[in-house]
């Protein structure tokens, strides 16, 4: 944790609920994505752009009580607090076209394999040590994930190709929560979240215009997505990038773990991809 950070450890008392309720938040994600009226790569884009103004005048309200003060300056430090957006429109485009190919458990359960990643790319990279009882949990998570995406393919319940996709998103979100971690060592939670969005808004915008359907059609149509933008990437979203700075070292590679805790509820429910007593237990975790 940078100096900068701990200036403030009023705050730490608040990272694991702001965790929890940001995972909560996160996992209305799925439902509101299979809701809404436009594409995936255009759903992303209303996601994170209507985000844009809520999180603008956070940042400006903000600034100075935070829990980071530093300001990026600098072209480099604008790209640090950047870059995070980059993997994430990546990532949410990837993961929007996974949930239309593929069963809502089985995206979820495979994207949410990112704490993996994570933990393997900070031990490539930066040569962070990585504790047994984790490579035998995660083994352990990896052989009970491809049991159940394989029985989803029995059932007729998952697609290779959609499955294949979670996957890579599930590489490319390590990225960014890599990034985000990184970013917040200096940068307040309002500063980072703002600046990402707008990274990924530019993103995603060209692929959301390729698609064709690029405007919700309806009322209901615009309140999925501004439930996207306001409830998950600027409450849940913006929750987990505050808790990331606060958390102990393992801990950036489980913010991602916290919202598929709820996601088999209200998907399976609305969109009758039901989930098997044993599917949900298992993204219980």
């Amino acid at each position: 944790m940078s100096e900068v950070v701990k200036s403030n450890r009023s705050f730490q008392a608040y990272a694991f609920p702001a965790l929890l309720l940001g995972g909560i938040s996160v996992g209305c994600a799925p439902i509101l994505v299979r809701l809404s009226e436009v594409g995936p790569s255009a759903t992303a884009f209303w996601r994170v752009s209507l985000a844009l103004l809520p999180l603008g005048l956070f940042a400006a309200l903000m600034r100075g009580q935070t829990d980071a003060t530093a300001t990026p300056l600098t072209l480099r430090e604008w790209l640090t607090v950047s870059v995070p957006g980059i993997f994430l429109g990546i990532e949410l485009v990837a993961w929007h076209e996974a949930l239309y190919k593929t069963s809502v458990a089985n995206a979820t359960l495979l994207v949410n394999l990112t704490p993996v990643f994570t933990a393997f790319f900070g031990w490539v990279l930066f040569r962070r040590p990585i504790k047994r009882v984790f490579m035998s949990g995660t083994a352990m998570v990896v052989v009970g994930v491809v049991l159940l995406v394989s029985s989803g393919w029995v059932q007729g319940k998952g697609a290779l190709s959609g499955d294949a996709i979670a996957l890579g998103a599930a590489v490319i979100y390590a990225g960014y929560f890599m990034s985000l971690g990184y970013a917040r060592q200096r940068f307040s939670s309002a500063v980072v979240m703002f600046a990402s969005s707008a990274s990924a808004t530019l993103i995603t915008l060209p692929l959301a215009l390729a698609e064709g359907i690029f405007v919700p059609a309806s009322p209901a149509g615009w309140a999925t997505v501004v439930a996207l933008a306001w409830i998950v990437q600027v409450g849940g979203q913006g929750l987990v990038t505050f808790a990331i700075a606060w958390l102990p070292r393992p801990s950036p590679h489980s913010p991602c773990s916290s919202s598929p805790s709820w996601q088999p509820l209200s998907p399976g429910a609305c969109l009758k991809n039901i989930c098997q007593p044993c599917r949900s237990l298992a993204a219980w975790r």
